[in-house]
């Protein structure tokens, strides 16, 4: 279902200038100015929130339940690939994971807000810095997090959604627990001797020390889950040596472990730091070992699963999702903040598309319309006390964690 909006070609024109002018990480600041400038007509804008971030705040007549929606700013480290007038023009640095989309869908959202106002509560806006998170770095949501705006703060809903190309435009998917996996990211460095190419029995090689490393732990790791585990493991990148001629004194790798069960997350990562140090040890290398970025899966609350499969269809077309991704989002840390929802924005139309994080990554700028639909439905509702409403096609307050988390298939449910 997708819809004629009044709207989408202003949210279009939006969404085009934040994708032609990314930002990495923690230096949004043209981005934070683009939206300011959208958003102060309509509401009260404060900036610098945990260095380049946003905040507004809409306020009702009069006083009653709070949602916060979050969209990400930063783009992502690869040269877009596209041949259209809205590609990049930050070499190097691109909206390949739709976050421009999410800036477009929750502004638009404020624009719709600001034009009829609810009748009680409010709805704050975070437009939230550094979702994208390189080995060891900071966590923008947990940078939000720290910031004096949002400490002690609580809401009744935390509300989000992510571009999703394995959905058609015009639909919404809604998971029925797990949003997104946890994730481990973790490097080791292997510490050799370095001599001639020449005469490599002087020396200890660190390269080959790693290569048998990346090996062993990708068997491993095969061999330590059950087949009903759901499990990503990889080895992104590998450095080391100085010349073609020296056996290699110092290499590494990193990579990351994806899962959404705690106990299989506990057991892998044991497995996974073992065996790099038995086999560096069997070899008569030095390693050094260590975990960072380690992030919680995103669940979504029960009750806002329930709002969502009551109030969604008849406005988008809904997708059960029975099966967690095992990608991961920061957004699971603002359930501190509250009970949250984390949709996915179907983005594909009829020619196809690219996946997340790919230069060709683009979208069916359809989707836009669709997603401020969504996203001011579920507000609305929340506003309006329909938060704790009946049970709907089963789903209730009393969902467990990992009920929903068994393999299935993509159900459409509504319209």
């Amino acid at each position: 279902m997708v819809q004629a909006h009044e709207d989408v070609d202003d949210l279009v024109r939006l969404r085009r200038q934040l994708h032609h002018d990314p930002e990495l990480r923690f230096t949004e600041r043209q981005t934070a100015a683009t939206l300011a400038d959208r958003l102060a007509p309509v509401t009260r804008v404060r900036s610098g929130i945990a260095g380049t971030g946003l905040l507004a705040e809409i306020e009702a007549r009069a006083p009653g339940p709070s949602v916060l929606l979050r969209a990400d700013m930063d783009a992502y480290p690869v040269q877009d690939a596209k041949e259209v007038p809205w590609a990049s023009g930050n070499p190097g640095v691109c909206h390949a994971c739709g976050h421009d989309v999410h800036m477009t869908v929750v502004a638009g959202v404020a624009a719709r807000l600001a034009a009829d106002p609810p009748a009680r509560g409010s709805v704050t806006l975070l437009f939230q810095p550094a979702e994208e998170i390189p080995f060891g770095a900071e966590s923008g949501a947990a940078a939000v997090l720290a910031d004096e705006a949002l400490r002690d703060r609580r809401f009744d809903a935390v509300l989000g959604l992510h571009c999703w190309p394995d959905l058609p435009v015009g639909t919404v998917g809604v998971d029925r627990v797990t949003a997104m996996a946890a994730k481990d990211a973790f490097r080791f460095e292997v510490f050799g001797r370095a001599a001639h190419a020449a005469t490599p029995a002087l020396g200890r090689d660190a390269i080959l020390g790693l290569a048998g490393i990346v090996n062993l732990l990708h068997a491993g790791v095969a061999r330590s889950r059950n087949p009903h585990e759901l499990v990503a493991f990889n080895i992104g990148t590998i450095a080391g040596g100085a010349s073609q001629s020296q056996v290699a004194e110092r290499a590494e790798a990193t990579g990351t472990l994806r899962t959404h069960d705690e106990t299989t997350r506990s057991r892998l990562k044991e497995v996974i730091e073992r065996i790099a140090r038995q086999q560096a040890a069997a070899l008569d290398l030095g390693l050094r070992f260590t975990w960072a970025n380690e992030m919680p899966p995103v669940r979504n609350a029960a009750t806002l699963v329930a709002l969502a499969r009551a109030e969604l269809p008849g406005v988008v077309e809904v997708a059960d999702l029975t099966e967690p991704p095992l990608t991961t989002d920061d957004f699971a840390l603002l359930a501190v903040l509250g009970p949250s929802l984390y949709v996915k924005l179907g983005v594909t139309g009829e020619r196809g598309g690219a996946p997340l994080h790919s230069g060709a990554f683009d979208v069916d700028e359809r989707c836009l319309g669709v997603g401020v639909d969504a996203l001011e439905r579920l507000t609305r509702a929340v506003l309006d006390g329909r938060l704790a409403g009946p049970d709907v096609d089963g789903v209730t307050g009393d969902v467990q964690a990992g009920a929903g988390d068994r393999a299935g298939t993509v159900e459409a449910v509504g319209a």
